[in-house]
């Protein structure tokens, strides 16, 4: 997760780059199900970070029920 604020954003460690690099952060609403009819149901708030270095991007789920 973030680990500092600075002049270029949000600081994590990058598992491609080894060390803490700037980060564009987000939360996004994906779509779990394959099934069509039930997609609208299934969507789950997910934390995407993108390394502004490497462009590595990581997704984690925000609501493990």
């Amino acid at each position: 997760m973030a680990t500092r604020i600075d002049d270029e954003g949000m600081a994590e460690k990058c598992s491609e780059c080894g060390r803490e690099t700037p980060h564009e952060v987000s939360i996004q609403l994906l779509t779990e199900s394959r099934k069509e009819e039930n997609a609208e149901f299934s969507r789950e708030p997910y934390r995407v970070s993108t390394c502004r270095v490497c462009g590595t991007e990581e997704s984690v789920r925000m609501n493990n029920a």
